[in-house]
């Protein structure tokens, strides 16, 4: 996203975006493509030719692949800014700095929205596009019948998480940014608005605005594992992971892990167990394994956007 903002931008949207990217991982390592207009059509193919053995001068029946045609759509995403141009007049920093202020706040909210929206979709916000969560239904199989949701099997009510695993590509999972660009912040404007009823005043007013959406192209380019809680046995594990990233065909691994905080130090509490048990046993041994950011060469991402408080599902 920030690269497209550097080659599509002004240099204000690339300040605002370079400033507060890192707030949602997501908006920072998810790839992002944009398109000429606001949706696009792409053919997966959900099966193969037939193909096999056949003796000298026998026939075989002509085959061929099938595919499925997906529509991608993006949806009008940003903000709206206003300043009283009163307030603004006054400030000692001057107006400048609160327009600078403000564009940076609503920056930021984009970036932590679109980190959410990637994983809740239109359950987060009805009018955005759908996440990675309607992507993995749980108890949904592949067409190899691997299960697309690992089940951890945590049972107490709204205190479930999700891990999930992604394939980024533009064949695979990538952010589209609509109409040729990434985001956009319009030039400032003194105008009316109305505050409340009939009452107006005059403010700075502007507007961060783009086209968002995101693709998932097929079944094989994300997995999750569901129903993590707080419970004994029922937090993340290495195992846990492994059968996440076996899940995935040969020639699909993900590019990268996400999940919750909480999550990732389950994970350490569990490797600490596995590397030096309850405590140490030989002097100057560590008794709490590193921070992990890493599972069999797949960076591990925390994200505040993936909560702690997801319905148990079954």
């Amino acid at each position: 996203m920030l690269d497209i903002a550097k080659l599509k931008g002004n240099d204000a949207t690339v300040g605002l975006i370079e400033a507060n990217i890192k707030a949602a991982p997501e908006a920072e390592l998810f790839p992002f493509r944009t398109i000429r207009g606001t949706s696009y059509k792409t053919g997966i193919r959900t099966g193969l030719p037939t193909v096999g053995f056949r003796n000298a001068n026998e026939g075989q029946t002509p085959s061929k692949s099938t595919f499925e045609q997906k529509i991608i759509e993006a949806f009008i995403f940003g903000g709206q800014i206003e300043i009283d141009k009163a307030v603004a007049d006054a400030d000692e920093r001057g107006a400048e700095y609160l327009k600078a202020l403000e564009a940076s706040g609503v920056t930021l909210a984009a970036m932590q929205a679109i980190g959410s929206q990637i994983w809740y979709g239109t359950t987060q916000d009805a009018k955005g596009f759908p996440g990675l969560k309607a992507a993995t239904v749980f108890g949904g199989t592949t067409q190899n019948g691997d299960p697309l949701t690992i089940n951890a099997t945590g049972s107490t009510a709204s205190t479930a998480s999700s891990v999930y695993a992604v394939k980024f590509g533009e064949q695979d999972v990538t952010l589209i940014g609509g109409n040729d660009s990434a985001f956009t912040l319009g030039e400032w404007m003194i105008q009316q608005i109305v505050t409340s009823g009939t009452a107006k005043m005059t403010a700075h007013v502007n507007a961060l605005t783009a086209w968002i959406g995101l693709q998932v192209a097929h079944e094989n380019c994300v997995r999750r594992i569901c129903n993590l809680t707080a419970q004994t046995g029922k937090g993340l594990t290495d195992p846990l992971l492994a059968q996440l990233v076996d899940s995935f065909p040969i020639g699909f691994k993900p590019d990268a892990i996400f999940m919750s905080r909480r999550s990732r130090s389950q994970l350490q509490a569990s490797r600490t167990v596995a590397l030096y048990g309850q405590g140490p046993t030989r002097p100057n041994q560590p008794t709490i394994a590193p921070i992990p950011t890493e599972y069999d060469g797949i960076p591990l991402v925390a994200s505040d956007s993936i909560l702690n408080t997801d319905a148990i599902e079954s």
